[in-house]
């Protein structure tokens, strides 16, 4: 389990599940956007044990957060890529 830090937010790697690389904002400024579990609560009933405890929700960062982001999880220790270009 590995826990990196990006500006605000600290993500638990084990539970990104995937990544979108070179993505763009509307304004043109590279992004790169990462799904991270967000819990979701009953309202009904809190003692009981939900299938789907998680919701996705995407992160997206932008500037050196998407450069940092694209590095670590494009680095030969983290991926193995199976089309090389």
């Amino acid at each position: 389990m590995t826990f990196i830090k990006i500006q605000n937010v600290v993500m638990n790697t084990s539970y990104v599940a995937a990544i979108k690389l070179n993505n763009q904002t509307v304004s043109g400024e590279k992004s790169v956007s990462v799904p991270l579990p967000t819990p979701q609560f009953s309202s009904l009933q809190w003692d009981t044990i939900a299938q789907n405890l998680y919701d996705y929700k995407w992160i997206e960062f932008t500037g050196q957060a998407a450069i940092t982001l694209q590095d670590y999880f494009t680095s030969f220790n983290n991926v193995i890529d199976l089309f090389p270009q």
